[in-house]
């Protein structure tokens, strides 16, 4: 298009613009109402409030750990045989179980710590409701203006080598465990990783009981609060 052509068809539409306001001014006014609307909305109002700050979430955590989260193994073992394998005999066995497990340890939403224990694999439901959980902590911590962390994972599946040398040094441990399943995991509340600045662990653990309370409302998973092993003990259902 040659400059001549290109200012007529320019000039032309700014005169049919002109002549359409002339002629309807109302399109106008509603244009100018729709703007005046928008701005007065209390969702933008909450968002971009007038001194320029972002209003952060407040801290609430949850009044009674053990009250909140109480599900015991009786009550985990039952989803665990519904949604979970056939207990894996040992590593070997697990890796063959590809099929039915996803592997786990890399993830940028949580965190594994070194298994000694357990081995990083999770039915696929599980899976999903860890990475979620970790989701849902960073949209937590962002929206209460606290420096992001990421959840520690310390147990996952458990092979029966896993739970028999487990009981050798430790009496308390279940035979049946549902972390034989793969449906189960837990995570440590008094250890976070950090990616920026470090926060004290009690506030990190106020935010994480957040976000766990509102999980188990969903009806997603089953928790039980492990006061001597410091974690949350979590089988999703």
């Amino acid at each position: 298009m040659n400059k001549r052509k290109f200012l007529t068809v320019f000039f032309s539409a700014v005169l049919s613009l002109f002549l359409i306001r002339l002629l309807f001014p109302q399109v106008a006014a509603a244009r100018g109402d729709a703007q005046e609307a928008v701005m007065e909305s209390p969702l933008l109002e909450s968002s971009f409030p007038a001194n320029g700050q972002h209003r952060y979430s407040s801290i609430r955590g949850v009044r009674d750990y053990q009250r909140e989260f109480p599900d015991s193994q009786a009550v985990q073992i039952v989803a665990a045989n519904r949604w979970g394998v056939q207990p894996v005999a040992n590593r070997v066995d697990a890796e063959l179980r590809k099929k039915e497990l996803v592997y786990m340890a890399y993830s940028p939403n949580y965190h594994v710590d070194r298994l000694s224990s357990s081995i990083p694999y999770l039915v696929p439901r599980a899976a999903v409701l860890l990475s979620d959980i970790g989701q849902s902590f960073y949209d937590s911590l962002y929206a209460k203006g606290i420096p992001l962390h990421q959840l520690i994972v310390t147990s996952v599946l458990r092979s029966i080598d896993d739970v028999a040398r487990l009981q050798r040094h430790n009496g308390n441990a279940t035979e049946n465990s549902c972390h034989l399943y793969g449906t189960t995991f837990d995570i440590c509340y008094n250890r976070y990783y950090p990616i920026g600045r470090e926060v004290r662990n009690d506030t990190l653990k106020w935010v994480l009981s957040e976000v766990l309370r509102d999980k188990r409302q969903e009806q997603r998973c089953y928790i039980k609060y492990e006061v001597k092993q410091g974690c949350f003990h979590i089988t999703v259902r």
